[in-house]
């Protein structure tokens, strides 16, 4: 068995709960494989580093519901645990639990415990506890997190109050005992931002040995491992993967898959290198913070130059939303400042207070070398910028969630270049991989020929 961390809404503390879970039993030595609900980044950062193995996403919106499945029981280990998203029954519309950690439990048939904020209530938590184990008879509730208990006093009426109910305590937490993890507009701070990593680590260890009911929880976390081992084919082409704390934003899965597709993955830092990888055959710019490190990007002179010149070379380039922006002139912070970037896009990205956040149904209407006119995928947004110069001819169309209406025009499709604030995840859509590798296999050629003649 297998178990997801649910909360019965945002900010109950999910997080903390899973990684006070994961740090305690990294400390006693068990391997445990984590999972994350949903498209988010950041957290899967915090589990991966505490581990030491990545974490995978389950999103049946990005990929589908037959793939959650296949990435679960591909990666499953001994112990396995599973981060929700939102409250429990929360789906990307509103309307049903499409996307929601519900269905998620419901796909791989595993139990949910429930994490409650118990700080401004007392008896009602017994409502909520016999809703939450009411409304979907299909999820099935293992046990809940009393989280945010103010006293002994508190404590007591909240296990009265669900004493009926006979929905085991897994853990109760204080108010003194909450471990604070920094965050700004997009979520928590990435893992690399944190000077005080370690310490952090040792408390939500301390903190998940000391209050929770292992005797219940570990049979829970329990599960057979998978027998999976990839068999990778000889890579054949160098993907260039940009990755420092500017650009972290990377499904764990989409790293398998490229590799899977014969890419071998050369990673190099836009902030700290002064040159490139040598013979490089694509390049890959995942999202992130750019706007944070725009001055240390723009101060790096030498790899813009070594950017500009093997891009405008025509090597096949793949760039979301933070790999757009710094594929622009350059950016515009929240002071009106401007950071001069690759120069590649003839537009600028401009900070803004307004979050763009959410799915989007993307429709090819250009071409690029990653996908085809008529071509659907579904994406995620999440960004607080927006170009100045729109694209005039723009690769996607873009549709919230249960909409008819077209929000947005998406994507520069421009040399060899695919740049959109659009994030796809890969798991389903191999042949978008191979349309890549393919590309980068013909780029490879030109410059081997270009070689040979000199």
């Amino acid at each position: 068995m297998t178990v997801i961390i649910g909360g019965e809404r945002s900010g109950v503390g999910k997080t903390t709960v899973t990684l006070a879970i994961l740090a305690a039993m990294q400390q006693w030595g068990k391997v445990v494989q984590s999972f994350k609900v949903g498209p988010d980044y950041i957290d899967p950062m915090y589990h991966a580093r505490i581990t030491g193995s990545p974490c995978y996403n389950l999103d049946p919106i990005l990929t589908s519901a037959d793939y959650v499945k296949q990435c679960f029981y591909r990666y499953a280990q001994c112990y396995n645990l599973i981060e929700g998203v939102m409250g429990l029954f929360d789906g990307a519309s509103g309307k049903d639990d499409w996307g929601s950690t519900a269905q998620v439990a419901k796909l791989l048939n595993v139990p949910v415990i429930l994490v409650i904020n118990c700080s401004s209530i007392s008896r009602s938590i017994g409502a909520i506890v016999q809703g939450y184990t009411t409304f979907d008879p299909a999820v099935k509730i293992a046990g809940v997190v009393l989280n945010f208990i103010s006293s002994d006093r508190h404590r007591e009426i909240l296990e009265a109050a669900i004493s009926d109910f006979n929905i085991p305590i897994v853990a109760r937490i204080g108010r003194d005992q909450a471990i604070k993890i920094p965050d700004r507009y997009l979520g928590l701070v990435p893992t690399a931002e944190l000077s005080n990593w370690q310490e952090i680590v040792d408390r939500l260890a301390v903190l998940g040995q000391s209050v929770f009911n292992w005797e219940l929880l570990l049979p829970l976390l329990q599960a057979q491992p998978s027998n999976f081992s990839p068999c990778l084919p000889p890579p054949t082409v160098r993907l260039g993967v940009a990755w420092d704390e500017a650009f972290n934003f990377y499904y764990a899965d989409n790293f398998t898959l490229l590799r899977a597709v014969g890419m071998e993955l050369v990673f190099f830092s836009p902030l700290g290198d002064s040159c490139l990888p040598a013979d490089l055959d694509g390049l890959y710019f995942g999202g992130g913070f750019p706007e944070l490190f725009a001055d240390s990007l723009a101060s790096n002179i030498t790899l813009i130059t070594c950017l500009q010149k093997l891009i405008y070379s025509g090597v096949p380039t793949y760039a979301e939303c933070g790999g757009l922006m710094y594929l622009c002139r350059g950016i515009v912070d929240s002071n009106d400042r401007f950071y001069p970037l690759l120069n590649i896009l003839p537009t600028t990205a401009k900070m803004t207070p307004k979050l763009t956040l959410g799915y989007r149904l993307a429709t090819v209407q250009t071409a690029s070398f990653l996908c085809q006119p008529g071509e659907q995928f579904w994406g995620h947004e999440f960004h607080r910028s927006v170009l100045t110069e729109p694209s005039p001819q723009p690769i996607f169309y873009l549709q919230r969630y249960h909409s008819q209406l077209s929000v947005n025009a998406d994507g520069w499709s421009y040399l060899n270049v695919h740049a959109s604030y659009v994030h796809l995840h890969f798991g389903g859509k191999e042949f978008l991989l191979q349309r890549w590798r393919q590309l980068c296999q013909r780029y490879q050629q030109l410059r081997q020929q270009e070689k040979d003649l000199r």
